[in-house]
C-alpha cells in the first residue's frame, strides 16, 4: 500500500517487453501456467516490488514463502516474477493483452479484469475471506462480488518537525487550514519549505484526497464522480493560496512524494502527509531523533479529519489456467498472519487480515496508523478509476498554479466520459 504504496506511473515498452520476456520463460504453456512432469502444477505469482534495492527486494520476501509451500505441496510449483511498482500497472496489462495471463497477482488495478470474466470471486480462492479488513471489502468489490483481495494496507497521517516548529514559535501540531497556513509561513521564514505539497506523478491522486477529504469532498459522492465539487474547489483554491505565497516547495506539480519525503527526512519540510513508509526514511536519514518528530491526524478546513485515506493493494487470482484449487491452497498459506507481519515489518506497511492488525495493533509506530483503517476512506474501485487516477497524476499539479475550478472541471469530464 501505498503503493507503496504507492510509486505509480507508467512504464516503458522495454520494461514490458522485458516482463513479457521474463513471464514467457518463466512458465509453462502458452498461458503462462500449467502442469509440469509427474502432476506437478505450476502457478506463476506476479508481485510488485515494494524494495528500495536488492537486500529486501519483494523477490527476496515472496521467496521465502514459497520454499516454505513447495515442501509443504510439493504437487505445486510457484514461478514469482517480481516488477517494480513503478511499472506494475502497466506491465500486467500488457501480459493480458497478450494473454500471457499470471494466475495471482499481487500489486494494484483489479476491477477491470473482474469486469473481463477474468478473476476468480475471493471467495473461491481463500478459506477465509472474512477475516481480509472489512474497511477494504467495498474497495475490492465488482457488481456486488468481492475480487480485489487486500494483501497490504496504509494509511496517512500528518508529519511534523519539532525541532523547525520551536524555532518558528509555533506552540502545537496544526487542527485546521488556516492554522496550516499560518504555520507554514513561520517556517518559511526560517528558510525552509512551510508544508511539502507532493501532487507530482507518482501519489498525486493521494495527496488530491487527502486535502478533498479536509471540507467534506473526494473523487466521489454516493458512487458517482464528483471531482469539481464544491468542497473540492475550495481544498484547491486553499492550496493555491498555500503555493503562491511561497509556503510550499515551488512547483508541486512536478514533485513526487519520496523526493520530499526524504527533504522532510533530511529537516527542511516542517509539515507534510506520510504513511508508516516514511519511518524508515527519517532513520536512515540520521538527521531528526525520535523526538524531533511525530505524527498527528491530518488537518481539516475546519479541525482534525475523522476519516483518512486508506489505501490497499490487493491480490487478484486469474481463471484462464484453471488452476483454482492449487491457488486456494497458496492463499491461505501465504495469508498466514506471520507472513502478513513479516511483510509489514519488512516495508513499512500494514496487515490486510483482522487477526494480523490484532497483533500489530499495540505496536508504538504502527498502531496509531492502524488506528486510522476503520475509519479510512479508498480510492474508487470502478473500472473508470485507472483512466481518472491516470490523469489525475498527470494534471493536478495544475490546480494549484491556474484555475482550481477549470483543471477539476477538466478531470470530472474525463470521468464522467469513462464511466
Amino acid at each position: 500500500m501505498d503503493k507503496k504504496f504507492a510509486r505509480r506511473i507508467s512504464g516503458a515498452a522495454l520494461a514490458a517487453a522485458a516482463a513479457l520476456a521474463l513471464a514467457a520463460c518463466g512458465s509453462s504453456g502458452s498461458s503462462g501456467g500449467g502442469s509440469g512432469s509427474g502432476g506437478t502444477t505450476t502457478l506463476k505469482l506476479v508481485v510488485a516490488d515494494y524494495g528500495t534495492g536488492p537486500s529486501n527486494a519483494s523477490a527476496k520476501y515472496w521467496d521465502t514463502i514459497v520454499s516454505a509451500f513447495e515442501k509443504a505441496h510439493p504437487d505445486i510449483k510457484v514461478n514469482v516474477t517480481s516488477i517494480a511498482w513503478t511499472n506494475f500497472d502497466s506491465e500486467v496489462q500488457t501480459m493480458i493483452q497478450n494473454k500471457q495471463y499470471p494466475d495471482i497477482t499481487e500489486g494494484d488495478y483489479f476491477s477491470n479484469y473482474a469486469q473481463d470474466g477474468l478473476l476468480y470471486p475471493a471467495s473461491d480462492v481463500l478459506s477465509n475471506p472474512g477475516n481480509l479488513l472489512p474497511a477494504f471489502k467495498a474497495q475490492g468489490t465488482y457488481n456486488g462480488v468481492q475480487y480485489g483481495m487486500p494483501f497490504t494496507t496504509s494509511s496517512r497521517t500528518l508529519f511534523y518537525n519539532k525541532k523547525l516548529f520551536t524555532q518558528a514559535g509555533i506552540a502545537s501540531a496544526p487542527q485546521t487550514w488556516a492554522e496550516i497556513q499560518a504555520d507554514a509561513a513561520k517556517i518559511t521564514r526560517l528558510g525552509d519549505v512551510g508544508f511539502g505539497l507532493p501532487l507530482g506523478a507518482e501519489e498525486a491522486q493521494a495527496e488530491s484526497l487527502l486535502w478533498m477529504l479536509g471540507d467534506g469532498g473526494g473523487y466521489q459522492t454516493a458512487g458517482k464522480y464528483t471531482i469539481n465539487s464544491a468542497p473540492n474547489v475550495a481544498a484547491f483554491t486553499f492550496l493555491k493560496g498555500l503555493v503562491s505565497a511561497g509556503d510550499t516547495e515551488p512547483n508541486p506539480g512536478t514533485v513526487n512524494r519520496t523526493d520530499l519525503w526524504k527533504e522532510f527526512a533530511d529537516g527542511k519540510v516542517g509539515m507534510i502527509n506520510g504513511s508508516p513508509a516514511l519511518i524508515p526514511i527519517i532513520q536512515s536519514a540520521g538527521v531528526l531523533q525520535s523526538s524531533d518528530w511525530t505524527s498527528v491526524p491530518i488537518a481539516g478546513k475546519t479541525g482534525p479529519l475523522t476519516t483518512t485515506l486508506g489505501v490497499c493493494d490487493n491480490v487478484a487470482a486469474f481463471k484462464p489456467n484453471g488452476h483454482a484449487a492449487q491457488i486456494k491452497q497458496f492463499l491461505d498459506f501465504a495469508y498466514q498472519d506471520k507472513y502478513q507481519l513479516a511483510f509489514d515489518k519488512e516495508y513499512d506497511l500494514l496487515p490486510a487480515t483482522t487477526t494480523a492488525a490484532k497483533a500489530l495493533s499495540t505496536d508504538p509506530v504502527f498502531g496509531p496508523f492502524l488506528t486510522a483503517l476503520p475509519n479510512s476512506v479508498q480510492y474508487p474501485s470502478d473500472t473508470a478509476w485507472a483512466n481518472v487516477k491516470a490523469k489525475v497524476q498527470q494534471t493536478i499539479g495544475l490546480a494549484v498554479t491556474g484555475s482550481p475550478s477549470t483543471e477539476l472541471s477538466q478531470l470530472q469530464q474525463i470521468a464522467t466520459t469513462a464511466s
